[in-house]
């Protein structure tokens, strides 16, 4: 199927042109028509199928045939709202390329930001208002936001919702929107409070699955590291000795690692950026920015930070810590490998980080193809339970230790003065 079989108004189906746009994938082919047709959907898929234009598209058309562009105020028909701030600017920028050709006038709202710049905007009117939850019910609460117009609602990655914990604000809008509306849900997992929530929130829904939630991307190639903890780092610039990788989007698991990381890397000339939520919005968007235009080859994420990360035809995804959690690994790798483009995956494991690697061949249904190539190879043995409690206790004396002796050079000092 073309995108030109999809029954499109001229002035999308121009601007798809515009991307290049042919071939619509399959959340796109399955979800453009049934939304077209006014009915909810409960969409099932990863990271990196093309929702965004599955569920912008037909909301751009049915207010183009509505005339809405003609109104003399613009009033919000349609809400999307999206768990971060990364996502949802990635949301508006795709929906501005869409409706370039239409009038249709859409922005985005999300924390992090002085709210000044935005309210201007919604003053002047807005068709389509892509949020982050807070600021949505933030500036509701304030008056500048009118839901009662509301025609259409989507919520998207509604599971990261459940796990940044908004689940209590999307309940909250829920009971602010009309009862008539389209509702077009999209989730790459299913938990039951989520199927719990799109049971309440949908009505008779067509339910759309384009790729099971427990199979990562075919067009990835799966590649693990074994090593020991002390030698990641070294392994890591053994990796990076590849000439071809040239831009990576590397995993770390928490905010100090990804600033450690990128230190380490730097010190090894090697152009490098993080990304989490210790990062202002500015800082964020910068080195974004930056990654995509090629100034820095390496960017360090945490898995928040990195939802909403949209990069054409990027090839390599690095974890530096393998997640604890075996889906979380399937939405990163998803961050290359999209769209039928081809992908790299490279995990590296260090022992204590054995049985989560267990699990995630067990989610994906195949095994991780181990490099042989690998200067450093894993020697030592998972701790056993016993010795990570004594490991934990004698590093919690330790630290105990450390901050009494500073206390006593403290009223050392004080006494001295």
């Amino acid at each position: 199927m073309q995108f030109s079989d999809l029954n499109l108004i001229k002035p999308i189906s121009r601007a798809l042109q515009d991307k290049n746009y042919t071939k619509p994938t399959p959340i796109q082919e399955k979800a453009i028509p049934v939304a077209l047709s006014n009915k909810d959907i409960l969409g099932i898929a990863q990271t990196g199928t093309g929702k965004t234009a599955a569920f912008s598209i037909p909301i751009i058309q049915k207010l183009y045939k509505q005339r809405c562009a003609f109104d003399k105020v613009a009033q919000i028909k349609a809400l999307i709202v999206t768990p971060t701030r990364e996502l949802a600017i990635q949301i508006d920028e795709n929906i501005s390329a869409y409706a370039k050709y239409t009038r249709i006038k859409n922005t985005v709202i999300f924390g992090g930001v002085k709210q000044n710049p935005q309210v201007e905007i919604l003053k002047k009117g807005v068709h389509i208002l892509v949020a982050t939850p807070g600021r949505l019910l933030d500036l509701q609460n304030q008056g500048f936001i009118d839901l009662n117009q509301i025609n259409t609602f989507v919520l998207d990655e509604a599971d990261r919702m459940l796990d940044m914990g908004f689940i209590h604000d999307i309940r909250k809008l829920i009971k602010l929107l009309p009862t008539e509306k389209q509702t077009l849900f999209f989730s790459a997992t299913m938990p039951p409070k989520i199927a719990e929530l799109s049971a309440k929130i949908l009505r008779k829904p067509t339910k759309i699955e384009v790729t099971p939630t427990s199979t990562a991307a075919e067009t990835v190639q799966q590649y693990i590291y074994y090593t020991n903890k002390k030698s990641k780092n070294d392994l890591l610039l053994h990796i990076l000795d590849n000439k071809e990788m040239q831009q990576v989007l590397l995993f770390s698991r928490t905010k100090h690692g990804a600033d450690k990381i990128v230190k380490r890397l730097k010190s090894k000339k090697i152009a490098a950026l993080a990304i989490h939520g210790n990062k202002s919005q500015n800082q964020r968007q910068k080195a974004l920015g930056d990654f995509k235009a090629g100034k820095i080859r390496i960017l360090v994420a945490t898995d928040i930070a990195a939802r909403g990360i949209d990069i054409d035809k990027l090839k390599f995804v690095i974890n530096y810590d393998i997640p604890n959690e075996a889906e979380t690994y399937v939405h990163r790798i998803g961050r290359s490998g999209r769209a039928g483009e081809s992908g790299t995956a490279i995990s590296i494991a260090e022992p204590e980080e054995n049985a989560y690697v267990k699990d995630i061949e067990k989610l994906i249904k195949k095994r991780l193809i181990v490099e042989k190539d690998n200067p450093f190879p894993q020697t030592d043995k998972p701790m056993t339970a016993q010795e990570k409690k004594e490991f934990n206790k004698e590093k919690q004396r330790k630290k105990q230790e450390f901050f009494a002796n500073r206390k006593k050079k403290l009223l050392a000092k004080n006494r001295r003065k």
